[in-house]
């Protein structure tokens, strides 16, 4: 009988905690062949219904020059949910960016900061 080691989560070149779990996720920046380049962001995931997709947003203060005051605006982005970090809906998480996915998805999430309550 061949015993299997775990497969250890690869430096990514970023400060997160890489996850406890391991998956055999060929988009997951730990555990397979896609490489983070680009800007990093934290928000909220509003959606996670779609399979490995979540929605991200977060809120932005855009200035208005006519009136010379700000507005707040949201930005929605859709991200990539490996097996592995598996985040849920109201989780902050953090996301970088990645080659493109699929059509909308270019983001990647990388680790959930702070898990939604349950209720």
């Amino acid at each position: 009988m061949i015993k299997m080691a775990k497969k250890q989560a690869k430096n990514i070149g970023i400060q997160v905690t890489p996850p406890k779990d391991t998956c055999e996720d060929t988009n997951c920046p730990f555990h397979g062949n896609i490489s983070l380049r680009g800007r990093v962001f934290s928000g909220k995931v509003t959606a996670a219904k779609m399979h490995k997709t979540v929605t991200v947003e977060w809120e932005r203060r855009y200035f208005i020059p006519k009136y010379e005051r700000y507005e707040k605006r949201k930005t929605r982005i859709k991200a990539h949910n490996p097996g592995c970090i598996n985040a849920g809906a109201d989780d902050i998480v953090v996301i970088g960016e990645t080659r493109p996915i699929s059509k909308t998805k270019h983001f990647v999430v990388l680790e959930i900061k702070k898990k939604a309550e349950k209720k």
